[in-house]
């Protein structure tokens, strides 16, 4: 599996992401996430990417509806991963365009990816 979400918990949601992300794996994740926001309103994300291969060009990449409906109750998304995906990863989740601050961690900087989610 390329993505799952591995916690739901004190209003940070958990995602791990590795191997090559799909699409279709990447729809049901921010399905779940929607169904998340809506039994408890605002998040944070914390996204794990342990042995990303990167984005399946196949795939259709242009579908931003999940950030219509999910942008409003995201307060942050944290995304900690080794440093040659930075730049990619960043471009992919939309920093600077999204309503909400999206930070980019080295994979051993777990605990600093967490207290940054964590403060106001």
């Amino acid at each position: 599996m390329s993505a799952e979400i591995i916690s739901n918990f004190n209003g940070i949601v958990t995602c791990k992401i590795s191997g090559i992300l799909t699409q279709s794996e990447l729809r049901r994740r921010q399905k779940e996430v929607i169904a998340i926001i809506g039994r408890e309103g605002g998040i944070r994300l914390l996204i794990l990417c342990e042995d990303f291969q990167g984005w399946d060009k196949a795939s259709d990449w242009e579908d931003v509806s999940f950030q219509s409906q999910s942008d409003p109750y995201i307060n942050k998304m944290a995304l900690v991963g080794d440093r040659k995906w930075e730049d990619l990863a960043l471009m992919f989740t939309g920093k600077g365009f999204r309503e909400f601050p999206i930070e980019y961690f080295e994979s051993h900087d777990i605990e600093k990816a967490r207290a940054w989610l964590t403060e106001n």
